[in-house]
């Protein structure tokens, strides 16, 4: 009996040590594993695609789901009180690095965390919402791209659409800083252009409809900034304006695809892309984001909604970028 009871010792005794070397070997696996934290302030198409070329970027860099790479996603339905409650649980999962997606998300993270490195993408002016000391030199745990597109070449695309409009609608979430600064700056060219400008904002997706309405109303023309909210409601704002006949330049292709005419945007795709490659040269030690300098969009391109064009009775041919 006492032989037996030896014997088995020794067999629970060989299993605990396998177990042990089972767990270390597996610790060991883990900590070559990058885990990454995703914050995106809302679902719409542009920073869903933003998202889709972030994690195709850092697939091109060696980086693989499954593999080498876990990502926690994380959507806060554009709410303020989830962008909070999200950004403290991936920094207390001690994220590797984390990726805040437009404006809202990428201030919440930065907020919650001054230590763990932070890419963002779509967003406009990384210092105007304090994320960055400049783009050059961003100087803190941040950096990353802007969605930032020459407003000026936007104002200048809409007026060869209509050249005899006397006023044209801006409309906007006064609430996102980001839509704010292209709004100001168009608002400036537009003047400066002699044309009449009235603004519209509106505070969610339920206000776009009455806003889209009653600026179409008023106006020759509609320029809209990458904004959130508009871009939630794509398809709300193409139905007025089909209906009232007034062309709508926008800062987002997708926004153009979705409900408007004409953009000389950026490919949320290739900006995630762009982040993603950032991303991974600090996952792997090569870079820091303190003096990585932002990046902006290496592509941009004239996007032509041609059925809404043949729509207002435009020929999409005559809608040239212009320089």
């Amino acid at each position: 009996m006492q032989i037996k009871k030896l014997m088995a010792g020794i067999s629970l005794a060989g299993l605990l040590l396998l177990g042990g070397c089972s767990n270390n070997k597996k610790a060991d696996n883990d900590s070559d594993v990058k885990h990454v934290g995703v914050l995106q302030v809302v679902q719409h198409p542009s920073l869903d695609k933003a998202y889709k070329g972030f994690k195709k970027g850092l697939k091109e860099e060696g980086y693989v789901e499954g593999k080498n790479l876990k990502i926690d996603y994380q959507n806060a339905q554009n709410n303020q009180d989830n962008l909070k409650s999200m950004s403290e649980k991936l920094v207390n999962e001690k994220s590797d690095l984390m990726l805040g997606i437009a404006t809202p998300a990428a201030q919440s993270l930065a907020n919650a965390s001054q230590d763990i490195p932070i890419v963002v993408t779509a967003v406009t002016d990384l210092k105007a919402a304090k994320l960055v000391k400049s783009d050059a030199k961003p100087g803190k745990n941040v950096t990353g791209t802007t969605d930032m597109v020459s407003i000026e070449r936007q104002i200048k695309l809409l007026l060869s659409i209509v050249p005899k409009a006397k006023t044209v609608g801006i409309m906007y979430n006064a609430g996102e800083s980001n839509s704010k600064i292209q709004a100001d700056l168009a608002t400036a060219v537009l003047k400066k252009a002699g044309v009449k400008v009235l603004i519209k904002t509106a505070n969610s997706t339920n206000d776009v409809q009455q806003v889209t309405e009653t600026l179409a109303s008023k106006v020759d023309g509609i320029f809209v900034p990458t904004d959130n909210t508009f871009d939630s409601a794509a398809d709300v704002v193409g139905k007025v304006v089909k209906e009232k006949k007034v062309p709508l330049v926008a800062s987002s292709v997708d926004q153009v695809k979705t409900g408007g005419l004409a953009s000389i945007g950026i490919d949320y795709e290739l900006l995630g892309e762009q982040t993603g490659k950032m991303a991974a040269k600090i996952l792997a030690g090569k870079a820091k984001p303190a003096d990585m300098p932002v990046e902006k969009a290496h592509d941009m391109k004239l996007v032509v909604n041609k059925k809404m064009a043949k729509a207002l009775g435009i020929d999409p041919k005559s809608i040239k970028a212009p320089k």
